[in-house]
C-alpha cells in the first residue's frame, strides 16, 4: 500500500479504534460530534482498503473479528504513538518543575553525586531532589523512585540504562604503614600484611585479584574491618592497613599524596566495580524534571572515561 493512501487510512484507523473502545456507532459519534451513519462509512471504507471484515455488527451489539482483533492492537499503538509524539513536543517547551527521587550506593552519593547536586538546583529552581542512600540494590517502580544508580557490569533487564562512569577498586595504604611494613610485591604477600576488609560475609576475607588471564584468591587479616569505603579510607589514612577503596573515594588524597596504591598492575575484583549505570524504569518518555538532572549528571562525568589517572 503505498503512503499516500495509507496517509488517508490514518483518520478511519483511529475511528475504528474509538468505536470498539466506546463500544458502538453512536457513542463514538457522540464523542467526535458525527453521526453514526458517516462514523459507519469510515469503518466500512477502512475494511474495503484492507479488503477484511473488521466488525461483526448486529442490533444489540459489535463484535470484532480475528482479523479486526489484530487491527486494533495496530491501531492503538498508531494512537499511543501519536499520543506519545505530542507529549514529547509539549515537553519541550515545558519548564522542568517538580521533585525527583533518587537512589544509589552510599560512597557513590557522597563523593560523585552530592558535590553535583548543588550546581543543578541553582540552574533548574522549580525541581526539588529527593536523594536517598543505601547500597542495596532497590526497584525504582515498588519504591516509587525515578532513577537509581547502581554499580554494576551487567544491568538488570527490563530497565532503560545510561552509563554514567567506570568504577575501579584500589588497593590504598598510606606511606607511614608502607614505611613501617613494606610494600607488597605480590598478591599473596598480602597474607602477611594487616588489611581492611568488609566483614560482611566470611568470604570478604578472600581478596581476589586479576591480572590480565591470571587470577588468584588471597585470605587477608587485620584489626580493623567496616563495610563503609569512607571509614576505611580514614582507616587508611591512620596507618591501619592495606583497603580496597573506590577510585572517586580515594582520589583526593592520592593526589594529595596522603596515602599510595599498591599491587598497580592488579585489578582488585569485587562486587562492587565496573560501571555505574543510571536505571529507570522504561517509560516511552520522561518529564522534564527527570530527563534534566539525568542529562546534568551524565555531562557532568562525561570526560570520566578512565576511573583516574595515576
Amino acid at each position: 500500500m503505498g503512503t499516500n493512501k495509507l496517509i488517508g487510512l490514518l483518520p478511519d484507523m483511529a475511528v475504528f479504534a474509538l468505536v470498539v473502545e466506546r463500544g458502538s456507532f453512536s457513542a463514538a459519534a457522540r464523542q467526535l460530534g458525527m453521526t453514526p451513519s458517516a462514523i459507519s462509512r469510515q469503518v466500512a471504507r477502512l475494511e474495503a482498503a484492507l479488503g477484511v471484515r473488521l466488525l461483526e455488527r448486529s442490533t444489540r451489539q459489535l463484535r470484532l473479528t480475528e482479523a479486526g482483533d489484530a487491527t486494533l492492537q495496530r491501531c492503538r499503538s498508531m494512537l499511543d504513538a501519536a499520543d506519545e509524539a505530542v507529549q514529547l513536543a509539549q515537553q519541550q517547551h515545558a519548564r522542568p518543575q517538580g521533585t525527583v527521587r533518587v537512589s544509589m550506593p552510599k560512597a557513590f552519593g557522597r563523593f560523585v553525586v552530592a558535590p553535583l547536586i548543588p550546581a543543578f538546583l541553582a540552574a533548574y529552581p522549580q525541581v526539588n531532589v529527593e536523594l536517598f542512600i543505601s547500597d542495596r540494590d532497590v526497584d525504582p517502580l515498588a519504591e516509587g523512585l525515578d532513577f537509581t544508580i547502581r554499580a554494576t557490569d551487567t544491568p538488570p533487564p527490563g530497565m532503560a540504562g545510561r552509563p554514567l562512569m567506570p568504577i575501579r577498586q584500589l588497593l590504598c595504604a598510606s606511606p607511614q604503614y608502607l614505611a613501617s611494613h613494606g610494600r607488597p610485591g605480590h598478591p599473596r604477600e598480602l597474607a602477611n600484611h594487616l588489611c581492611l576488609y568488609l566483614a560482611e560475609h566470611a568470604g570478604d576475607k578472600r581478596w581476589q585479584l586479576r591480572r590480565g588471564n591470571e587470577q588468584l584468591s588471597v585470605t587477608v587479616q587485620g584489626r580493623y574491618a567496616t563495610n563503609h569505603s569512607e571509614l576505611r579510607l580514614q582507616g587508611v589514612l591512620n596507618h591501619l592497613g592495606i583497603a580496597p577503596l573506590p577510585h572517586f573515594t580515594a582520589q583526593a588524597v592520592l593526589a594529595a599524596g596522603q596515602i599510595e596504591t599498591v599491587l598497580d598492575d592488579w585489578e582488585f575484583t569485587t562486587a562492587y566495580r565496573g560501571m555505574a549505570w543510571l536505571l529507570y524504569p522504561p517509560n516511552r518518555y520522561l518529564p522534564p524534571k527527570v530527563r534534566v538532572l539525568i542529562d546534568y549528571l551524565a555531562d557532568c562525568l562525561a570526560d570520566q572515561t578512565t576511573p583516574m589517572t595515576r
